[in-house]
């Protein structure tokens, strides 16, 4: 079997997976936001914590209990690190230097999982387990439920009301996150991922000799890192590592946790707004660009540029040949078009478009599906700005699921949309302006541009993947990469909330016939058209700085 047949394969069985478990994983998650019961385990942590489950927020109450819940993340993180020189089960690793401890502590809470360490070096079983490990979970279901409160916003009738955030938060973690990684790590358990709190011994292939690394609860972390979308490796090479990430059915196994909450939400989506359909559209929108990025990477790797190319059959430079171009393009594709930023690959050595590829996934938005939460208020906050402009077509009011779209509204979303490029661009062009900034880069010319770039991209939109090549472990990156993660994560949220409420407090209107029908494909393809305008109109010129100046070379 030749390599792009192997890698079509994989596409064709990652695709049949989520199809599979599309409806009744969407379908359970509306179930559970929808819920009036509490479980048990639920009143005791709310009892706990001292919140009323059952009291109704307007989206300022909403909006302070996840800035309250995320500072405390930041600062319990923060204090795991600094203390870790004398905690037990710290492997002899000292205590995290402040600039970087700030770093971690802010990536990991704002789902980026930016990682300037070297994990098997720095971090002891404690900090992995108790901080980073929990905030893989809690994170993610922040993100689930900020998306839930849009989507209420959507289906609420002028009260004005999007939830409790405290429940939502407690139900991602106890009814949707805990058990789907329980499982997922017994299946990585069953490839070979290692799961203990010891050394682990492996014999070397090739010299004869033995290496020694430590052990430590990788499976269970691996699982959350990718069902999460969070991406922070426990070793350095992350999922490129064989303790992490074995086999091809592993590989192919992690990409499917990646994508799997992300798009079944379209699904809650639309179960939750009482129309299918519109998750239907909205499903469409993020496969198509999903599906278009994957076959615009395999079409880059693989093309044959050369002697070299030609005997590896691809582009093979800095992937693993276990995986292959196939694998690998998958996973580059699927961790930057989500919020994951996991890598089996490092990215620095793909081709010239293909690590433009890379970049213009994260310029989107993460929308494609997005991370968990997310993709789906990205996406939603995108097909606002398409309903808008679709009404400036024909002249009339725009409306969305029965909600008119005004000029507060359109307001709101014009706002978040613009967050993320002002901190990328800004920052790096400070970043190049400036001298020293400039030391930490590995390559000159077009690609250590993008290297720069590619870091800030990465941390305003939380992913967290890098080029590979970037040595971001200094005063500078720790701390405007940490500010750019926090802005990136927060500040888009605060015009989502804004956005929930001020639709939960309209009445819907009718459909009439001059209403634009949502549920259609002329919509997703509406929809598609916009994500990508507005995103190249925005970085264009930045890209041709970078991976298209060095892949046109």
């Amino acid at each position: 079997m030749g390599p792009v047949t192997a890698g079509v394969l994989q596409l064709l069985a990652l695709t049949g997976a989520l199809a599979l478990v599309h409806i009744p994983l969407g379908t359970y998650m509306a179930r559970v936001y929808s819920s009036q019961r509490h479980l048990r385990v639920e009143r005791w942590i709310y009892k706990g914590i001292g919140a009323d489950p059952d009291t109704e927020m307007r989206w300022p109450a909403y909006l302070r209990g996840v800035l309250v819940f995320s500072l405390a993340g930041v600062l319990l993180l923060y204090a795991l690190q600094r203390l870790q020189g004398v905690l037990p089960g710290s492997l002899g690793f000292a205590s995290i230097d402040s600039d970087q401890a700030f770093n971690t502590a802010v990536s990991f809470v704002t789902n980026t999982n930016w990682q300037s360490y070297y994990g098997e070096q720095a971090m002891g079983h404690v900090v992995q387990t108790a901080g980073l490990a929990v905030q893989n979970f809690v994170s993610a279901a922040v993100g689930m439920a900020v998306a839930v409160a849009l989507v209420r916003g959507f289906a609420g009738s002028r009260s004005g009301e999007l939830g409790n955030f405290w429940a939502d938060l407690v139900r991602g973690v106890v009814r949707i996150l805990v058990p789907l990684a329980f499982v997922a790590a017994i299946v990585l358990v069953a490839c070979g991922v290692i799961q203990n709190f010891s050394g682990v011994h492996t014999v070397g292939q090739f010299t004869g000799g033995s290496q020694e690394w430590n052990g430590g609860a990788v499976a269970s972390q691996e699982a959350i890192k990718e069902l999460g979308t969070n991406g922070g490796g426990y070793f350095n090479a992350n999922s490129a590592h064989p303790f992490e990430n074995p086999t091809p059915f592993s590989n192919l196994f992690e990409i499917f946790l990646i994508l799997v909450i992300p798009f079944a939400l379209t699904r809650t989506f639309g179960v939750m707004v009482g129309s299918v359909r519109q998750g239907y559209a909205i499903l469409a929108a993020m496969g198509t660009i999903w599906l278009g990025f994957v076959s615009l990477m395999m079409w880059a790797e693989f093309s044959h540029q050369g002697p070299a190319f030609e005997l590896a059959n691809g582009a093979m430079e800095g992937k693993e040949v276990r995986f292959g171009i196939g694998g690998s393009s998958l996973f580059a594709v699927s961790t930057t078009l989500t919020s994951t930023g996991a890598v089996d690959s490092f990215h620095s050595s793909f081709t010239g478009l293909g690590g433009g590829i890379t970049l213009l996934g994260m310029m989107l938005g993460e929308i494609a599906p997005g991370g968990v939460g997310s993709g789906l208020y990205g996406m939603l906050v995108m097909a606002v700005i398409a309903v808008f402009i679709a009404g400036l077509m024909v002249g009339r009011t725009p409306e969305y699921l029965g909600k008119k779209i005004g000029t507060r509204e359109i307001k709101q979303a014009a706002l978040y949309i613009l967050v993320t490029p002002a901190l990328v661009l800004v920052l790096t062009a400070a970043a190049m302006a400036l001298p020293t900034p400039g030391h930490s880069m590995t390559n000159s010319g077009a690609h250590g541009f993008s290297e720069i770039l590619y870091a800030y991209t990465s941390a305003s939109n939380n992913n967290g993947s890098a080029f590979a090549s970037l040595n971001a472990d200094t005063q500078w990156f720790n701390t405007t990469l940490g500010i750019a993660m926090l802005l990136g994560r927060f500040v888009p949220m605060i015009f989502v909330l804004a956005l929930a409420g001020s639709l939960a407090r309209q009445t819907p209107v009718p459909v009439t016939a001059g209403t634009l029908r949502t549920g259609k494909p002329l919509f997703a393809g509406l929809l598609v058209g916009a994500v990508l305008i507005i995103t190249g109109l925005t970085y264009f010129p930045a890209l041709a700085l970078g991976p298209l100046a060095e892949g046109l070379a």
